[in-house]
């Protein structure tokens, strides 16, 4: 595999561990990611109701849960970490300042669009800032929205593009009807992405690394994916079922016992669909079953907390803890492919050897095919494909 490079960061194994919240993808994980030689990524949704009486103040409890997870995945690894930070959290602004304070190395942000950014996060002429920042678009269209935004308001550009498509675990940046739509596919937005970053590319001098993400399960999807023009991939549901995951052994082994038809779209408090393993918890909200809301913090800003049916990052911190009658699984779309709990490394061993194969069986039918039309060029003969 060709090493990704964003910047000066180079990073052995172009894989970005996806951030997964509430409490799925914290230090353990990334740091485990990291030492592999990929990016791991800490999810600062709702980070501080890991801490004790975090309901007296959630927002101060998030802002000191994050800058302790940083500072434990320093401390297991000398490889990259980045956080991701969505844009819909009340307290958006709070965490990008604390990463980059802490010295993350990168922020990845989706679930709206990156653009009014505090002076920290925007790379000074100095360039004492050196953390990356990477928006999450799915649309080209979006892409150009983000970069033309920062290049008239700030002078700079991000420095590389996470493109997700509809097959991706939890919210989804999507309407229903698009999900299945072939004219969303990821296949078709990477190009597009990549096709509208070339003047950006051009006028700033630099490299904008596209990175594939959604429904990235094998090593095959990641040759796809780089055969396409992506730099890298990103990929979480993968991540999910192993030793080092931050989450409870029962949160893992619903993706190990999860069965296609157990992967469901729903409809999350929060105004976006999301991807899900469905279980009583979920049928009860399907049902109509509602339940009491004491929302301690408006943790996303378009969560309606008095109409919602449930609280959303209560829901997600009780099935990371292994509650799963009081909260639910987000999952990507091939959740169900989870055979067994094993290591992250065992996890990279398999990409690497799934890429090779599907490597080599390209090379093979491309030598094959050159052959060929060799072989009828010499005798005159007519190859129909």
């Amino acid at each position: 595999m060709d090493r990704l490079r964003i910047g000066d960061i180079e990073v052995n194994v172009p894989i970005i561990q996806g951030g997964m919240g509430v409490a799925v993808s914290l230090s353990g994980l990334a740091s485990a990611v990291a030492n592999e030689g990929g990016i791991g990524i800490i999810s600062s949704a709702s980070i501080g109701m890991l801490i004790p009486d975090f309901s007296k103040d959630l927002r101060r409890a998030n802002n000191i849960a994050l800058r302790e997870e940083i500072k434990k995945a320093r401390k297991m690894t000398a490889g990259i970490i980045g956080v991701n930070i969505m844009v819909a959290l009340s307290d958006y602004e709070d965490h990008l300042v604390a990463a980059v304070e802490e010295g993350a190395d990168l922020i990845i942000s989706g679930a709206g669009l990156p653009l009014h950014m505090p002076d920290i996060v925007i790379k000074d002429k100095a360039g004492k800032n050196k953390t990356k920042f990477l928006p999450i678009v799915s649309s080209a269209k979006a892409a150009g929205l983000i970069f033309r935004y920062w290049e008239s308001h700030y002078g700079v550009i991000p420095d590389a593009v996470v493109v997700e498509g509809p097959m991706a675990g939890g919210h989804l940046g999507y309407k229903k009807a698009q999900i299945e739509d072939s004219g969303f596919s990821l296949e078709k937005i990477v190009p597009e992405v990549i096709e509208i970053l070339k003047p950006f590319e051009q006028k700033f001098g630099k490299e904008i690394p596209v990175i594939a993400a959604g429904g990235i399960y094998t090593g095959a999807d990641m040759f796809r994916m780089m055969k396409l023009g992506a730099s890298g991939v990103q990929m979480a549901t993968r991540f999910v079922p192993t030793y080092e995951c931050d989450a409870s052994r029962e949160f893992k082994e619903a993706y190990v016992n999860s069965k296609p038809e157990d992967i469901v779209l729903i409809d999350s408090p929060v105004g976006l669909p999301g991807r899900a393993i469905n279980n009583q918890f979920l049928k009860d909200v399907s049902a109509g079953k509602r339940h009491p809301v004491n929302c301690p913090w408006k943790c996303l800003k378009t969560c309606d907390y008095k109409k919602a049916p449930y609280c959303i990052s209560l829901a997600l911190i009780n099935a990371a803890k292994g509650k799963l009658k009081n909260g639910f699984v987000f999952a990507g779309s091939n959740a169900f492919k989870t055979e067994k709990i094993q290591s992250v490394k065992e996890v990279f061993q398999e990409l690497k050897v799934e890429y090779e194969i599907f490597r080599l069986k390209e090379n093979s039918r491309k030598y094959q095919k050159a052959f060929q039309t060799w072989q009828a060029k010499k005798t005159g003969q007519v190859i129909v494909r």
